[in-house]
């Protein structure tokens, strides 16, 4: 396995490039970079630019990962780039995106089905509650896209990974996987968004663990708050995962997995608005009513890891919500966000360490050869 970054929160990444970031990586002495389309990497998808950012990442034994984008037709509208690169045919985009992808080595290619609104709070934020569609005719619109990109992907030895991302389960995409094909459909495993769904971190990896071909590797926060439950991400090891368990899972079932840490985004790259609470409405009726897969078995023990985590905060061995709110973004003076370059990085750093000190106590090897000298 190799343990690298998702290059969208590598801080100052588009201000540098895909080139630049290339070094920035071998710096910080990861593995590898996950750009999450094509055309992150080259805005024109231009074969020669692509050819040249491959030949980097090789140069310096770096994985090299893409994909193609949003897949839910009813939030294209919002990602105007995917269709603009097929000349208004979103479908012709997509194509391009997979061959030229794979004419660089990059076969595994990640894909998501909607798109989350920070500034909304509780439900209304993803996609999975529009009152325009339901979320059932979005998912047989993702199917849809899916059976028509299936033979490009098959032709080019490419597999379309669908993200454990905010608004779908887990149970969703392995129905997506059984209609469209296994040979074409994997999944990026998200360790830490399923906790929006309440799915159990390691319920969901092991459902999953057959399929799973990329992963974005992040922890979370989760406590009861005012309309349900809290969610804020947190360095790896600060939050609720269990990535001693998680990590052996996915090392049993795909050994050459490349880890790509999800860190928060700098505030310097994005910058946000005061105090974004992040709920789960747990508790509405509406919302548990559109997660019929939940188990009571699963989510009995979604809800213990959420009290043993509490009681870590009600110790003070970890920060809550409010207090690491704080700390890390410097409010309540909001023109004095703190959460800058430095900080994301520290936040990386602190992440990696965690992963890395897993992989050497549970005898996973990391192929990178900066790791392998840290974990010898």
């Amino acid at each position: 396995m190799k343990l690298g970054i998702d290059s969208i929160k590598l801080p100052e990444s588009k201000k540098r490039g895909p080139l630049a970031n290339l070094d920035h990586v071998k710096e910080l002495g990861l593995a590898g970079i996950f750009f999450s389309t094509a055309l992150d990497m080259s805005p024109t998808v231009d074969l020669g630019e692509l050819r040249d950012i491959r030949s980097k990442a090789d140069e310096l034994e770096l994985y090299l990962e893409s994909g193609i984008g949003k897949i839910n037709p009813y939030c294209s509208a919002e990602e105007p780039a995917l269709r603009a690169i097929g000349d208004g045919d979103i479908i012709a985009g997509f194509t391009r995106m997979i061959e030229a992808s794979a004419a660089i080595g990059c076969f595994e290619l990640w894909v998501a089905p909607g798109n989350f609104k920070s500034e909304y709070r509780g439900r209304m934020a993803n996609d999975r509650f529009r009152t325009d569609v339901t979320w059932e005719e979005q998912l047989a619109g993702i199917e849809k896209v899916l059976q028509k990109l299936a033979p490009v992907a098959r032709a080019n030895g490419a597999h379309m990974n669908i993200e454990t991302h905010d608004e779908i389960t887990s149970f969703e995409i392995l129905r997506l996987i059984e209609k469209v094909g296994s040979d074409c459909v994997g999944v990026v495993f998200d360790t830490a968004n399923g906790l929006q769904r309440a799915e159990h971190p390691v319920f969901a990896a092991k459902r999953l663990a057959p399929y799973i071909r990329q992963t974005h590797i992040k922890d979370a926060y989760v406590g009861r708050a005012p309309g349900g439950l809290d969610f804020q991400t947190r360095p790896c090891g600060g939050g609720i995962v269990d990535f001693a368990t998680i990590l052996p899972i996915l090392a049993e079932a795909n050994p050459a997995l490349n880890l790509s840490l999800e860190a928060a985004q700098s505030v310097d790259d994005k910058r946000r608005k005061a105090n974004p609470r992040q709920c789960i409405e747990i508790d509405d009726p509406i919302w548990r009513a559109d997660h019929p897969d939940l188990t009571p078995d699963e989510l009995a023990a979604y809800m213990a890891t959420v009290d043993a985590y509490e009681k870590r905060v009600a110790s003070g061995e970890v920060a809550d919500w409010e207090a690491y709110e704080a700390s890390q973004y410097g409010y309540p003076t909001y023109e004095h966000q703190s959460y800058g370059f430095d900080a994301a990085i520290c936040f990386i750093k602190q992440s990696a360490r965690h992963i890395e000190a897993i992989c050497r106590d549970k005898g996973i090897a990391l192929s990178s050869p900066a790791q392998k000298q840290k974990a010898a």
